[in-house]
């Protein structure tokens, strides 16, 4: 069980009132409201918690293509798509990046290319290891509100070289910002950091907080070295690089399907396995609590790792498996306390304290989930009494044969506080999302069949029930993809093609 725990005083420093007003939807909102994506899963806490008025339990028995709607792009797509509408525009805009290192805006309604940005090359050969190619854009951008702005992290080897560049694009017209990219490596040489491009992917999406931009490094599929675990922080005003944090030990990659997290005070990431950590704890197998300018801290209270991470490490079974989640359980209860919840390639679920993370083995619920690993990014519903992660795994502990899609309740008291709730038969591994009508009634949870059925799913979120499942299969759908919901509609981006899903209320 966990103790109870001193809440934290915010540490980031604070924005002005106006500023905090434009991007507190993105950065302190647990659900995605306002039919505007920014950002990862719709919210810097990453929940894929999405408002859909409409959207009922019923309404979903009668989800059907939206014909009327019509994309092409040129690339692989393994990025979430993004959902802009400008104050005062009368047309919405999906925001589709590809492996081509294509970014486009399409009309929200038709699929109508509205604009279309081509940066330099992506990669196509020369990597030591990794499993995409071409690889060009891969971690889902982020949009700065108050701006109009879109950063993303583009891969390519147009100078000769492998590099990571990071790029702020107008969502005007898709111009390439002054000042910008800028170059990752560079950037951390003159702060006196090694950094490796060949060996460093970046999957996980971009997070845009406190007026800065988040950008964080793992290694590829292969994990070949030398990489470290690696976040940069980028004023954009200055395009300066103002903070940076790595893993004392080789490896210790952040590579989750979200990135870093927030809450609204601190920033949270997790790691991967470390190689030749020599029996002290490096930054690997851990969730950490990232301090201003992303100064390095040894202190318990911000950070977490099991007592077995040395043998995690040794047997890649990253904690990191997925990004952390902050939630609070019990919203009603006199128990309630901050919490951080990530799964594992241990097949387990871990919760901690989000005021203080306990250090080495330190007070955390630990429980055993799946036989196998967990690796796309969950989603999280939180209701006055009731709160649920949806997650897609293979053959989980207390399923009825081989299903790919759970839910476990999380409590916040008792010696049962991780309780697997329901499992449906699902063929894929796509990422859910969760919708609602108003943020808690008609829980919806949505998900892909990637690289299964390819099917779009529909499940009552609290029971489990089937709602709907689609008969036409989509194309070019990864592991991991995630749709959206926005504008009353369901989005979800494959190789060269968007598709979209409309509904009756």
């Amino acid at each position: 069980m966990l103790s109870s725990f001193v809440t934290p005083a915010p540490m980031w420093r604070r924005l002005g009132r106006a500023a905090l007003a434009s991007l507190c939807l993105l950065a302190c909102a647990g659900t995605a409201r306002a039919g505007q994506v920014w950002t990862y899963h719709g919210s810097n806490n990453r929940h894929g918690l999405y408002v859909v008025p409409g959207l009922t339990l019923h309404a979903a028995e009668g989800v059907k293509p939206d014909t009327a709607f019509s994309a092409t792009v040129n690339g692989n797509v393994y990025a979430q798509p993004l959902y802009w509408q400008p104050k005062g525009a009368t047309t919405a805009e999906l925001i589709v990046a590809t492996e081509n290192n294509v970014v486009y805006a399409l009309n929200a309604s038709t699929g109508a290319v509205l604009w279309q940005r081509q940066l330099p090359a992506a990669i196509t050969s020369g990597l030591p290891c990794g499993d995409i190619s071409p690889e060009g854009i891969t971690g889902t951008p982020v949009i700065d509100p108050a701006t109009g702005t879109l950063y993303l992290n583009s891969q390519t080897a147009s100078s000769g070289s492998v590099q990571h560049e990071l790029y702020a694009l107008s969502l005007a017209d898709g111009s390439i910002l002054s000042g910008w990219p800028i170059n990752v490596q560079s950037a951390l040489q003159k702060a006196g950091v090694t950094f490796t491009p060949p060996q460093q992917g970046e999957r996980g999406g971009l997070l845009f907080f406190d007026g800065a931009l988040y950008a964080a490094y793992g290694g590829r599929d292969g994990d070949c070295n030398p990489y470290h675990g690696t976040i940069v922080q980028i004023d954009p005003a200055t395009q300066a690089l103002t903070g940076n944090w790595e893993t004392r030990a080789a490896g210790g990659g952040i590579w989750a399907q979200g990135g870093i997290s927030s809450d609204g005070k601190y920033i949270f990431a997790t790691t991967g396995n470390t190689f030749n950590a020599n029996n002290v704890w490096s930054d690997g197998e851990a969730i950490i609590r990232l301090l201003p300018g992303l100064v390095h801290s040894t202190s318990t209270t911000n950070f977490y790792t099991p007592s077995n991470w040395q043998s995690l490490d040794n047997s890649d079974l990253d904690l990191g498996g997925t990004e952390a989640l902050p939630l609070n359980v019990d919203k009603t209860s006199s128990s309630q306390l901050p919490r951080l919840v990530a799964l594992g390639k241990d097949g387990n679920a871990y919760l901690v304290s989000r005021s203080d993370l306990g250090g080495i083995g330190g007070p955390a619920v630990i429980k055993h989930v799946s036989n196998n690993v967990i690796i796309t990014a969950p989603a999280v519903y939180e209701a006055p009494n009731l709160t649920l992660l949806a997650f897609t795994n293979f053959n989980g502990i207390q399923c009825a044969g081989q299903q790919d899609l759970q839910v476990l309740e999380l409590r916040s008291t008792g010696t049962n506080q991780i309780i697997p709730k329901w499992c449906a038969a699902l063929s894929g591994e796509g990422s859910p999302i969760i919708t609602t009508t108003d943020g808690t009634k008609n829980p919806i949870v949505w998900v892909v069949g990637a690289e299964g059925d390819n099917q779009l799913h529909a499940f009552n979120a609290v029971t489990g029930g089937v709602l709907y499942t689609g008969t036409t299969a989509m194309s070019g759908l990864h592991r991991f993809q995630t749709l959206i919901a926005a504008g009353g509609k369901l989005y979800v981006a494959g190789d060269n093609k968007v598709y979209a899903f409309t509904f009756s209320p």
